[in-house]
């Protein structure tokens, strides 16, 4: 949409005052076609509020009173949009210094078949194409099935997932990715003390992560490390504390093991060093080089008396399995890899499904309820989507087997909406389980600026971590892992350093303290263990539909007062070592709001496995209680989610899953 010329006048005048031209040039020349774009293709629906943010800075003009754009409300958020979209410009890029290799995108497409070319039936259907679905999906061609993978979301190719700072799944923005699932018609409510607020994909309380073919693998930061054997069996460990329903893993580390190795060798895994918690491993690719920011902080450690390893990550050093070595671009987490050396399904597991001749892959189309028979048996999928033109095309799949790999939400979301006679509530729910236990990970941290340049902009950023902290610390119960970020991008600098009151947010002094601190701030982050609850839970609400008329997802919970005390250790943690590196300025991040379910990225627990159908969802193989045919191999299975990025226990125990599937 086109604002009016007063409009487009003040939103210039605004810009020029939030981030003023000195050597470089203001925000005002391209906030117009900023505002307008997003206003027209991205967020109709924040026209109201930009209307009333200019509002506001029309009276703050008039009056001279520029005061006024620093406080909250409509203003306050407009003035940070302006922000955020200057320092996602390549003029934004440029005033900072910031900077990132380019490189030709690579990798071939995958191939896809077309709605109306899908078999009546399949010996199995995958729904979920992410790192669950696309590792058992490997597994079950590879075994003779016929196999249809059920992906959500689109195939965008990677030119179009590696470069937009604001239009991916890790900004905070809330601008759609091309990984968002139609981005205005699946909202979700989220629940945040009590309050009930309709959300989109692109707004933080949706819990997004990304749906395309690989899922968030495709855009990970491919962080690839192990739970440890106290990880299985934190109940034991610890005990329960009030108000939680920590519980110990139904299978040990043990079980785990040698999964844990065939996705390491499967899906490539470099880094080097050894883990305190469990037995040294050996990894196919030695550790990607070291950046500036890793050498201050292993001397620090050491001072310290810390272990320190390199990170894990599912990203080749080296030339492997005919994927490309890293080129060491600034853009990794949240962005397509130009080269493909981020090892993601969509680049191993479903290329070598889609090779037996027995995989079959459909992408855009939902997945909307399991179809069971008179006898409650899941017979059948029923799936859903919209063409070309806009109108819905319905069809049911047959089947022998269904895998669940949708993800933490959308998983129960699809048993629930699946009730039949026989199971009113919903598929395995007879006990009120399915959705129960939802959980992600509180991030714990630091940042620092330094008096000298450390940051070189090599990517992918993370390389280095103490995992000392995991486990054994007094009076808390688990702990975490903590490592160096990623390269940040412009946009998540400047909210990183306002955020923490490091930097004024605007004016001339705004913009000369980021282009000052871009290159000397470090940070020290994070996942640390949740204490999972039995109210902290998705459900669905009959109301509240999507476009296709299905139910969609409520999500509400609390962060567990264990949770707020093991973010302030950890947070501590970061902090000094980030002061022992010599980092001369440090703030702690906040763990949110405590009357809020934990939704990120990595969400987990919401159909979590055990041995007692009246406290799980699954038997200890992924099994839906109740049903002989019906699996679940993401991370909705996960008990506890560990105190580091899940990937590669979903990864394992997916293949884990599948290879008991194919015994049958």
């Amino acid at each position: 949409m086109r604002l009016t010329e007063e409009q487009r006048g003040l939103l210039e005048w605004l810009a020029d005052v939030v981030v003023p031209g000195d050597e470089s040039p203001s925000a005002a020349g391209g906030v117009v076609e900023f505002v307008e774009r997003v206003l027209t293709t991205d967020r109709p629906d924040w026209l109201p509020r930009v209307e009333r943010g200019l509002a506001v800075a029309a009276e703050a003009r008039a009056g001279e009173a520029l005061g006024g754009l620093l406080g909250g409300g409509d203003v306050g958020w407009l003035v940070w949009l302006v922000v955020q979209g200057y320092y996602s410009s390549a003029a934004g890029w440029e005033s900072v210094g910031w900077r990132s290799r380019e490189f030709e995108a690579a990798g071939a497409r995958l191939v896809v078949t077309a709605r109306d070319a899908l078999a009546e039936r399949y010996d199995c259907v995958v729904i979920g194409s992410g790192a669950g679905g696309g590792a058992a999906a490997q597994v079950l061609a590879e075994s003779g099935r016929s196999v249809l993978v059920v992906e959500l979301g689109s195939y965008p190719a990677t030119s179009d997932l590696a470069r937009d700072h604001l239009r991916n799944p890790r900004s905070v923005a809330g601008l759609p990715a091309p990984t968002d699932p139609d981005p205005h018609g699946r909202p979700r409510i989220s629940v945040v003390d009590g309050v009930r607020t309709r959300v989109l994909p692109p707004d933080g309380g949706w819990g997004n992560n990304a749906f395309t073919v690989g899922g968030g693998t495709r855009v990970y930061g491919a962080q690839a490390w192990r739970f440890v054997p106290l990880d299985f069996r934190m109940a034991s460990t610890y005990g329960v504390p009030e108000g939680s329903a920590l519980s110990d893993w139904p299978i040990s580390y043990e079980d785990l093991d040698p999964y844990y190795s065939l996705a390491e060798q499967r899906f490539g895994v470099s880094g080097g060093g050894t883990d305190p918690w469990h037995e040294p491993r050996s990894l196919p690719m030695p550790a990607l080089p070291r950046t500036g920011p890793t050498h201050r902080l292993a001397e620090a450690a050491e001072r310290l008396g810390w272990g320190t390893l390199d990170v894990p990550l599912l990203i080749n050093s080296t030339d492997y399995q005919g994927r490309s070595a890293c080129v060491r671009c600034a853009q990794c987490v949240g962005f397509a890899c130009p080269v493909e050396a981020k090892g993601g399904t969509h680049n191993t597991a479903l290329p070598a499904a889609l090779a037996t001749g027995n995989c079959t892959l459909v992408i855009e189309t939902t997945a909307e309820r399991l179809v069971t028979d008179s006898a409650g048996r899941v017979v059948g999928v029923a799936l859903v989507a919209t063409d070309a033109y806009g109108q819905l095309w319905r069809r049911t799949v047959s089947c022998a087997e269904v895998v669940v790999a949708a993800g933490a939400s959308e998983t129960p979301r699809l048993l629930l909406n699946s009730a039949h006679d026989g199971e009113p509530d919903g598929i395995g729910n007879n006990q009120d389980q399915v959705g129960r236990h939802l959980q992600a990970h509180v991030y714990a941290g630091a940042v620092g600026l330094f008096d000298d340049e450390v940051t070189d902009f090599a990517g992918p950023g993370v390389s280095i971590a103490t995992c000392d902290f995991r486990h054994g610390n007094d009076g808390i119960v688990g702990g975490g892992m903590l490592a160096n970020e990623f390269v940040p991008t412009p946009a998540a600098t400047y909210d990183y350093l306002t955020s923490a009151g490091l930097i004024p947010r605007t004016g001339l002094a705004s913009k000369q303290a980021l282009r000052r601190e871009l290159q000397r701030m470090v940070r020290v982050v994070g996942p640390i263990q949740e204490m999972s609850s039995a109210e902290s839970r998705v459900r669905v609400d009959r109301s509240v539909v999507d476009r296709f008329g299905n139910p969609v997802v409520v999500t509400s919970g609390s962060i567990h007062p264990e949770d707020v005390r093991a973010h302030a250790f950890m947070s501590a943690k970061a902090k000094a070592w980030l002061e022992e590196a010599g980092a001369v300025r440090t703030a702690v991040g906040e763990a949110g709001s405590r009357g809020q379910a934990s939704t990120g990225q990595h969400q987990a627990g919401s159909c979590r496995m055990g041995t007692d159908p009246a406290r799980s969802v699954t038997d200890p193989n992924g099994r839906v209680w109740g049903h002989d045919n019906v699996w679940i191999a993401d991370a909705s299975l996960h008990v506890t989610n560990g105190g580091v990025n899940p990937v590669l226990t979903v990864l394992a125990n997916s293949l884990r899953i599948a290879e008991r599937i194919t015994r049958g």
